[in-house]
């Protein structure tokens, strides 16, 4: 399997992305390939000990920065590492890892690699990283959309927690600010009859913020605007939990002890709280694996997105979603 890394994408890039591909080479039989400065990469692999000739090594002296406008991609940085890596995986990948910058990324996976025939709108799907992990789509590539952008997604996100999670009938939820039929914009309602009407997804209705903590769903539908604050918020909510949980266990000498004795079980609470451990978000739709690391990813985040990649394109996720795609044309034009 050909898996190809954007080495220059992200807020710990080259380094962390380098090392992150290291780790993936130690822990698996891909072939790995790095898109980026070349002279930067070798350099980084020799400080870690690992062996450049292990690696494919595609030189560029450009990168997307973040604060770069998406469609640059596929014009003024048409040699961008992340341009580079999406042609790279059109012609001969079979899946594209990057931290850099979503909306660049989304920009140019949907007119490089393109959707598959029948969807409407690609999007990026997260999941959100509770004791039962959701997934959520979209998490801020489509900031307006339809209702038929939200049934689409409904059953890519249930396709692939099928697939991936190994979940027999994914439970579907539709985020609203209530439980009610009725509740949300007029997209909200339209889509909830879309869902409700769909018997090929376990729709279990609306969903609220407050409930998924608790497992409510598996897989959650929403724009990418209401994805990306519920995404951000939750992220911000982990880490005051825990820093307010530190401030707790290092208040004084009993505190401490009682921190010495649950040291295991905090790690693995942290642990379950804890999105690296997905490695990225897939973005669903696509005829090709792309996978969207953090921003801030660590080695051992990219080293999971690389797994995450490889998991995708040996489940066969996007071949079931072209199936399911067709029929749903078929259905449409029979009715």
């Amino acid at each position: 399997m050909r898996i190809i890394i954007d080495a220059m994408g992200g807020d710990n890039a080259p380094e962390e992305i380098v090392k992150g591909a290291i780790l993936a080479s130690e822990k698996f039989t891909h072939d790995i390939v790095l898109v980026g400065n070349k002279e930067q990469i070798e350099n980084i692999l020799r400080e870690n000990n690992a062996d450049p000739s292990k690696f494919e090594i595609v030189h560029t002296d450009t990168y997307i920065t973040m604060e770069d406008d998406p469609i640059c991609v596929v014009r003024s940085k048409k040699d961008s590492s992340m341009s580079v890596g999406l042609n790279l995986l059109k012609t001969n990948g079979d899946a594209f890892v990057s931290a850099g910058n979503t909306g660049a990324l989304h920009a140019g996976s949907s007119l490089i690699i393109r959707s598959v025939k029948g969807v409407q709108r690609s999007g990026i799907a997260t999941i959100l990283p509770f004791a039962k992990p959701i997934l959520m789509m979209d998490c801020g590539a489509n900031v307006n959309v339809t209702a038929n952008y939200l049934a689409q997604w409904a059953v890519m996100g249930s396709i692939y927690m099928k697939n991936v999670h190994g979940i027999d009938s994914p439970a579907v939820g539709l985020l609203n600010n209530g439980t009610e039929e009725h509740k949300g914009t007029q997209i909200q309602i339209d889509a909830y009859k879309l869902l409700k009407d769909n018997e090929n997804i376990n729709f279990v209705g609306n969903i609220e913020g407050k409930q998924l903590p608790f497992g409510p769903c598996d897989v959650l539908v929403t724009d990418g605007f209401t994805g990306n604050v519920t995404l951000k918020l939750l992220e911000g909510m982990g880490s005051f939990v825990f820093s307010a949980l530190k401030g707790m266990f290092t208040k004084n000498a009993l505190t401490k002890m009682s921190f010495i004795a649950m040291k295991d079980q905090l790690k693995g609470f942290k642990k379950t709280f804890d999105a690296s451990e997905y490695g990225g978000a897939p973005l669903l739709g696509l005829q090709k694996p792309v996978i969207k690391a953090h921003g801030s990813s660590d080695a051992r985040a990219i080293m999971n997105a690389v797994r995450q990649a490889a998991t995708f394109v040996e489940t066969g996720v996007i071949g079931e979603i072209s199936v399911a795609m067709a029929e749903k044309k078929e259905t449409d034009e029979n009715n």
